[in-house]
């Protein structure tokens, strides 16, 4: 089963965006970053702070959608039960 839960991490992906889509970043099961896309219309030399906003936010997303589905892997392979100390 840990082999499995660890092939799931590798091969998911998942797209959070920030800013309309200007911002996007893919990451894995493992939160490993994997991608990223950046508009060149959201890059002002005048306001990096809003880039990096736009970063963070995206990078929050796709975090958030990796948990739901490494949670739906997990789910799958232990049948629904929680197990106590297997953090997913």
């Amino acid at each position: 089963m840990q082999q499995k839960l660890q092939e799931a991490q590798q091969n998911l992906r998942v797209e959070g965006t920030a800013g309309g889509e200007t911002v996007k970043v893919i990451l894995n099961g493992s939160k490993e970053l994997q991608g990223i896309s950046i508009s060149k219309d959201v890059m002002d030399p005048e306001d990096p702070s809003m880039l990096e906003d736009l970063i963070m936010a995206a990078f929050k997303d796709a975090a958030q959608k990796a948990d739901e589905g490494m949670s739906k892997v997990s789910g799958s392979l232990t049948g629904g039960l929680n197990i106590p100390g297997l953090k997913l």
